[in-house]
């Protein structure tokens, strides 16, 4: 083939999916700023002035009837061949000169045409819109305009399919078998303006558009239809929050209505936010149909959640930076000790302790004698997982000569622990006693499902008396009363987290696992990110188990048991800061201090916190 595009330079590769039709409708070149391009046919790729319209359609139809009546023979397919496969054609965004080339390789001059007027303006259709005017570039799922509370239907008007203009026989029916397609399949020729950006709001609009001169008396106007991303994307949080309005209020009707919406309005985006909204719409369909999903406290789901943690773990700073401040708060705790005890309340894999392992061995005056109590699950095949990961820390243990000891605690929930399974040793021997360290990761917002669990396993810590105990939660408020409260939080946060997953890069694990390896990752990061999800929006009761607080709600409740709060020292917010350096150089990720806390977030929202606690003096 011999086609030629030349580069039009029009095409921009940055920005968000949000704002790239938006975009391409407004960029011109230098030479035209100051006579406004067609906007429709820039959409498409075609640059051509309103001025030269009428000049462009009667070339076009100049074309069309030399292929068709002309030049051309009705039996000589060959020659539409030729044209396919032969011709060198100019930039496609040139429209004019694109033409002329096509019309110079016919042979015969195609038939004098009247000169065709100007269009006319188009005529836009009234057509529903869910949003008003108002400022645009705002985060994914900042709120649209208020829901009408009142109405019943909470209905939303689909986004209008294109409608193709009905064939006219007796005008067509010469011309038809050598019809001409210019640009994706869209007649270009018969476009206009389309509609304009109103106050900063993008809308989608039908538009009358006028057609060729010579058929003007008999064919109707054809509706052409163009979607604007950006209003699907407003129209698709519009239904996501009304349609959990719609399930607070118990309103099935409604419900099911817009629940059969958002899957379509989700596949008109791109990247994070088609991700995100895509979990949100199960969840709601879930909660709608009333199917729940599995609860977490199956043997096989919590093999699996494991699995996935794994993943998570690998593709973002999150648990890298969980682990790392409480890690340094617990070294800080047992300077000067010899003998010290830590009680991780999830040890899942293990992947916490190497790293504290290492700064005690290389402790001034030696390292201590360390022990480590790890609790975990039941496995599925009764297999003793929490063992074959005492083993792996005893043998790294031991090639940086450290005296260690392990014990892990089967428990389906951390309410099952008694004082008595965690206490310190040495007390009976006047041996010196062990310096205690209790440690939760995204572990005790679980315990707020099962009512007085929380406080019996405070309790159960007071007992031990820790010098320290360090807890790493997600910044947000999961858990209020009202569900459409609960789902907005939600909706914030999560967007926040999958554009931060599609954004910040996987650091040292693309290096040392490029391409599929670092894409699995990153895939199943959003299946572990997805569950907690389904369980916000669909699961009550017992069942909902991620009931994340805020880093203030959580203080409060520590204090009321007992504990007051440690500050976090400032080397671990400067040696965070550089953690984060791995992963895309940093950008996009914040380390904060709060009220002697430290704090990850993404650009301006803070997603996961780290605080420290002991016991309060008497």
């Amino acid at each position: 083939m011999k086609r030629e595009y030349q580069d039009g330079g029009g095409s921009s590769a940055g920005g968000s999916d949000l704002g790239s039709s938006k975009d391409k409708m407004m960029v011109a070149p230098a030479g035209e700023q100051d006579e406004e391009v067609d906007e429709l046919l820039a959409a498409l790729g075609y640059k051509v002035r309103s001025s030269d319209m009428a000049d462009v359609a009667q070339k076009l139809e100049q074309l069309e009837m030399a292929m068709g009546m002309g030049g051309v023979p009705a039996a000589d397919d060959g020659f539409v061949s030729h044209l396919a496969t032969d011709t060198v054609h100019y930039n496609p965004s040139d429209l004019s000169s694109w033409v002329e080339s096509m019309l110079s390789e016919l042979n015969a001059p195609p038939p004098p045409l009247p000169p065709a007027p100007a269009p006319p303006a188009p005529q836009l259709v009234s057509t529903s819109s869910t949003v008003t005017g108002g400022g645009s570039g705002a985060g994914y799922f900042d709120p649209p305009p208020a829901v009408d509370s009142s109405s019943s239907t909470y209905a939303l008007k689909p986004i209008p399919s294109p409608v193709a203009a009905p064939a006219d026989p007796s005008a067509d029916s010469a011309r038809e078998p050598k019809r001409m397609r210019t640009g994706g399949g869209s007649t270009s020729s018969s476009s206009s303006s389309s509609s304009s950006m109103g106050g900063g709001g993008a809308r989608s609009s039908v538009v009358e558009a006028a057609p060729p001169a010579s058929a003007a008396a008999n064919a109707p106007a054809v509706p052409v239809v163009v979607v604007d991303t950006q209003e699907a994307g407003i129209r698709l949080v519009h239904a996501l929050l009304a349609c959990a309005e719609a399930v607070q209020q118990e309103n099935f009707s409604a419900e099911e209505a817009l629940v059969k919406q958002i899957p379509m309005l989700a596949s008109s985006q791109g990247g994070a936010m088609r991700k995100v909204a895509a979990y949100f719409g199960e969840a709601l369909a879930r909660r709608v149909y009333r199917f729940r999903p599995a609860p977490d406290s199956s043997l096989l789901d919590a093999a699996f959640a494991d699995l996935l943690h794994a993943h998570f773990y690998e593709s973002c700073p999150y648990l890298k930076f969980a682990h790392f401040t409480a890690n340094q708060a617990i070294l800080e705790a047992f300077a000067g000790c010899r003998r010290v005890h830590v009680v991780d309340f999830g040890i899942k894999q293990g992947m916490q302790w190497p790293a504290l392992l290492q700064a005690l061995a290389l402790r001034p005056g030696g390292p201590p004698s360390f022990r480590l109590t790890g609790v975990g699950p039941p496995q599925p095949d009764e297999t003793d997982a929490l063992q074959q990961v005492g083993w792996k820390l005893a043998q790294f243990a031991h090639t940086i000569r450290v005296d260690f000891q392990y014990r892990g605690l089967v428990a389906a929930t951390l309410a099952d622990l008694e004082p008595f399974m965690l206490q310190p040793e040495g007390e009976e021997n006047d041996e010196e006693p062990e310096v205690i360290a209790v440690n939760s990761v995204f572990e005790m917002h679980r315990l707020l499902a099962q009512p007085g669990a929380l406080e019996k396993v405070l309790g159960t810590v007071r007992a031990v008396r820790p010098k320290i105990v360090t807890v790493v939660e997600h910044e947000a408020n999961h858990n209020s009363g009202s569900f459409l409260d609960r789902f907005t939080q939600s909706l914030h946060y999560y967007s926040t987290m999958f554009d931060s997953l599609e954004g910040g890069g996987s650091g040292q694990s693309d290096a040392a696992s490029p391409g599929a390896a670092a894409g699995t990752d990153q895939v199943m990061s959003e299946v572990y990110l997805g569950r907690q999800i389904c369980n916000v929006v669909a699961c009550e009761g017992a069942e909902r188990t991620e009931r994340h607080e805020t880093l203030v709600q959580w203080r409060n409740r520590l204090g009321r048991a007992g504990f007051e709060p440690v500050h976090l020292g400032s080397n671990a917010y400067k040696q965070a800061s550089t953690l984060l350096a791995l992963f895309a150089g940093g950008d996009g990720y914040r380390v904060e201090e709060k009220d002697g806390c430290l704090t990850l977030g993404w650009h301006t929202r803070p997603l996961i916190a780290t605080s420290a606690c002991r016991l309060a003096a008497a």
